[in-house]
C-alpha cells in the first residue's frame, strides 16, 4: 500500500482542485470527477489518495501530542515548537491552517468516495471494504480535529462554496455521536480483519475497533470502551516478546503489535518519513555513527521528569530517552550540553538513512500495547480491578519490571495506568490527549504556563477571517 500512494497523488490532486481563495476553508470540486470512478481499482487508488494525506499530517502530530505535555520539552526554543511549548502559539502559526486544510482535504475526499460509491454497481466488488475504508479514515480526521480545536464545521457531503461559507462549528459531542462513533461502527463490520501483499497497511476490523475504544475512554464511556476494546484483545493480536524490536526498522512493522500505523516507504521519492531527521541532535559525530544523511533538527527533547519515570532495570528506558550513544567500540559517547543541540533525544525514530527526510519509520497511531493498557483502564473504572491488572501487567513484564500486587487498590491501579502509558507510549502522541480526557492537564502543566483556554488550541486566523461570521464561527475563548 505504501508503494501505491506516490502513483495516485497526480490523480488525486485533479479531482480536488479549488479556487485559490477558498483553499482555507474546505477543498471542493470543480472538475467532474465521474470518469475517475468507475472500476474497483478507481475507488482502491482514491482511498489511497486519502491515507497520503495522512502522511503529511501525521509528520505535525508530535506538536501536539508530544510538545504540548509534560514528557518532552523544546529545549533549543524554536518558532512553533517553542510557542507549543510555552502555550504561546499565536492564532496565525502556519501549523494551525496546514492541520485544518489536512484534515479537511482528507474528509472531502472521503466524502466524494462514500457519494459516488452508493450509487455505484455490481462491478465494485469491495465496495463495502472501500465504504469502510473511507469511513474510518473520515472518523480519524474528526477525531484528530475535535481533540485539537474542539467544536469544527461538521460536514460529510460535498459542498458549494456558498454552503461552504455559511457551514458552522458544530458542538464536539454531535461530532462524536453522528459521525466519529456512527462511522466506526459501520466501518467495523465492514472491514476486514487483516490483508495481504501490498495491500497491508490499508485499516483493518481491528483498527477500526481499537479507535472506537479510544473514543469512548474519551469520552468517559466506561462500559462501551471496555466492551470494545475486549474485542480486540480477541482478535489475535499480541505483543511482541522483545520491546526494541518495535523500533528496529530492518524488521517488518507490521508484526503482532501492529494495528494501525501512518505508513511510510524509504527509497520511492517523497514517500519517507522525516522524524529521523527532525528529533535527532545536531551533534556530528552521532549523525555520523548513525548515518543519517541530511540536516538535522533538534526537536522533541526528553525531558528531565520523563528520565525520572524509569527503574533502571526497564528495558524501555535508554531508547525512548537518552544522553548520548554507544559508540562501535561500546564506549558511551555522553551529548555535551551546548546551546547549539538538544541534550537528550529519543531514539525510537532512529535509523540509517541515505536521503534527508527518507526514513522508513512509521508513526504508530495504535499498537496492542495502547489497547492493553486502555481496556486495563476501562476495567478499572468499571470497578474491576482485579480484572485490569492481568492487562497492565502484560505491559510490565514485557518491559523487564516486576508484576504489580493483586493487592493493589482501584486509585492506586489508575495512577500505575497512567505511570505505564508514559513510559510505554512516550513519543508516540499520546501524552497531552492523555492528560486532556483524564482531565489532569490544567493541574499538570500550570506550572509550565498553560491556561484554562489551552485546553484546546486555536482556529486558525485565515479561517475565522474568511467565514468573517462570529455568530456561527467564532475564535475559542482566550485567543482574539
Amino acid at each position: 500500500m505504501k508503494k501505491t500512494i506516490s502513483l495516485v497523488a497526480l490523480v488525486m490532486l485533479l479531482t480536488t482542485a479549488c479556487r485559490k481563495d477558498f483553499i482555507e476553508i474546505l477543498p471542493v470540486d470543480t472538475v467532474t470527477v465521474d470518469v475517475l470512478y468507475k472500476t474497483d481499482k478507481d475507488y482502491q487508488d482514491a482511498i489511497i489518495g486519502v491515507y497520503g494525506i495522512y502522511q503529511d499530517q501525521y509528520a505535525n502530530m508530535y506538536y501536539f501530542g508530544d510538545i504540548r505535555g509534560d514528557d518532552v520539552w523544546d529545549e533549543l526554543v524554536k518558532g512553533t515548537a517553542g510557542a507549543i511549548d510555552n502555550f504561546t502559539l499565536a492564532n496565525d502559526d502556519p501549523l494551525l491552517i496546514t492541520t485544518w486544510r489536512n484534515y479537511y482535504k482528507a474528509i472531502t475526499r472521503a466524502n466524494t468516495i462514500l457519494e459516488r460509491i452508493a450509487t455505484a454497481d455490481a462491478s465494485i466488488t469491495n465496495k463495502n471494504r472501500h465504504i469502510g475504508e473511507a469511513e474510518f479514515l473520515r472518523a480519524l480526521a474528526y477525531f484528530d480535529l475535535v481533540r485539537i480545536f474542539g467544536d469544527v464545521p461538521m460536514v460529510t457531503k460535498t459542498l458549494s462554496i456558498e454552503e461552504s461559507y455559511k457551514t458552522p462549528r458544530e458542538k464536539v459531542d454531535k461530532i462524536y455521536d453522528e459521525v466519529i462513533i456512527k462511522d466506526l461502527l459501520d466501518a467495523e463490520s465492514k472491514l476486514p480483519a487483516s490483508y495481504a501483499g501490498s495491500e497491508v497497511g490499508r485499516a483493518t476490523k481491528g483498527a477500526a475497533r481499537a479507535l472506537l475504544g479510544k473514543v469512548y475512554l474519551t469520552r468517559k464511556d466506561f462500559t462501551k470502551a471496555e466492551a470494545k476494546l475486549q474485542e480486540v484483545t480477541t482478535m489475535g493480536y499480541s505483543l511482541l516478546p522483545n520491546w526494541a524490536d518495535l523500533w528496529d526498522y530492518n524488521k517488518n512493522e507490521h508484526h503482532s503489535e501492529y494495528i494501525f500505523d501512518i505508513e511510510y516507504e524509504q527509497g520511492l521519492g517523497g514517500e519517507g518519513s522525516i522524524y529521523t531527521n527532525r528529533f535527532t541532535p545536531k551533534v556530528t559525530s552521532m549523525i555520523a555513527f548513525y548515518g543519517i544523511a541530511g540536516s538535522v533538527d533538534d526537536q522533541n527533547t526528553p525531558n528531565q521528569v520523563l528520565f525520572d519515570l524509569f527503574e533502571a532495570k526497564d528495558k524501555r528506558k535508554d531508547i525512548t530517552a537518552s544522553r548520548g550513544y554507544t559508540d562501535a567500540t561500546g564506549k558511551f559517547i555522553p551529548l555535551l550540553v551546548s546551546s547549539n543541540n538538544m541534550s537528550a533525544y529519543t531514539r525510537k525514530y532512529i535509523v540509517k538513512i541515505s536521503t534527508a527526510n527518507d526514513s522508513p519509520a512509521n508513526w504508530k497511531v495504535i499498537r496492542y500495547a495502547d489497547v492493553l493498557l486502555m481496556y486495563a483502564e476501562a476495567l478499572n473504572e468499571n470497578g474491576k480491578t482485579a480484572q485490569a491488572l492481568p492487562y497492565l501487567n502484560q505491559v510490565r513484564t514485557r518491559a523487564g519490571i516486576d508484576a504489580l500486587a493483586t493487592s493493589i487498590t482501584q486509585t492506586d491501579l489508575r495512577d500505575q495506568i497512567v505511570l505505564e502509558r508514559r513510559r510505554e507510549l512516550a513519543f508516540e502522541g499520546h501524552r497531552w490527549f492523555d492528560l486532556v480526557r483524564t482531565g489532569q492537564a490544567l493541574k499538570v502543566m500550570e506550572k509550565y504556563g498553560m491556561k484554562a483556554r489551552n485546553i484546546v488550541f486555536p482556529i486558525p486566523l485565515a479561517q475565522i477571517q474568511l467565514i468573517n461570521d462570529r455568530t456561527i464561527f467564532p475564535q475559542n475563548p482566550g485567543y482574539d
